[in-house]
């Protein structure tokens, strides 16, 4: 972050391909495809809670899975929030909640590979930086330490699950979450030549929305699918 020169905010970070307006609801698609996401989130927080829904066999587990649904629940919000008008000060209810979904998911599975006490340092760690990271953003106008947060964690987490053994059945669910992840990322940065190709039925950001619903919802199934593989000792 040190080596990198300031990221302000940019007007262009908030003009979408999709700009269509529907029965009065600006940027509809926008909005709309953030709702899937409301839907998984407030499901996947009840059944966290219920570790016989759930294949959860620690608190810390809990801790991070609820804060992850909370993040996912928000992120509906936020960004449906920002989608009707976007600028630099709204994004910021669709970023945070992202972001605590993404460390949250990181500190879950530190808990879940390599130990719980350092899973549950690392979620109350992260989150103080996310919300300085927030803080730090709107006083310098400088994106860098909120993208760092966000990139670190999204490449640890198949790394962890790759290096360290599965405890639970069903750990392929972590790489097909964060390779639709990625085609999210990649279909958002294409925006206006997803719109283009679809012959304008709908854009890469739209699209985006509809891939980051599917990673909550490949993780719901994989918690309720998984049993544990080896004993855990807490």
């Amino acid at each position: 972050m040190v080596a990198t020169p300031k990221i302000p905010h940019s007007r262009s970070h908030h003009q979408y391909a999709d700009m269509r307006n529907f029965l009065g609801v600006p940027n509809t698609l926008n909005v709309l495809t953030s709702f899937p996401l409301l839907m998984v989130g407030v499901v996947g927080f009840v059944l966290c809670l219920h570790g016989s829904c759930f294949g959860i066999s620690v608190k810390g587990e809990t801790w991070g899975w609820a804060f992850f649904y909370a993040g996912v629940v928000g992120l509906a919000f936020g960004s449906s929030y920002y989608h009707l008008k976007p600028d630099d000060s709204r994004v910021t209810w669709e970023v945070f909640p992202m972001m605590i979904s993404i460390v949250s998911l990181f500190s879950t599975l530190v808990v879940e590979r390599v130990d719980e006490r350092l899973g549950l340092t690392c979620l109350f760690s992260l989150m103080s930086l996310v919300l300085g990271s927030i803080a730090y953003e709107r006083t310098f106008d400088d994106l860098r330490l909120r993208m760092t947060l966000t990139f670190i964690p999204s490449i640890s987490i198949p790394a962890l699950a790759f290096v360290f053994p599965a405890k639970y059945s069903h750990s392929r669910y972590w790489f097909w979450a964060a390779g639709l992840y990625l085609v999210a990322k990649f279909v958002a940065s294409a925006d206006m030549k997803v719109y283009w190709s679809t012959s304008y039925i709908i854009s890469g950001h739209s699209l985006a929305h509809i891939n980051l619903a599917l990673v909550p919802i490949l993780l719901s199934l994989m918690l309720w699918f998984r049993n544990i593989k080896i004993p855990r000792d807490s």
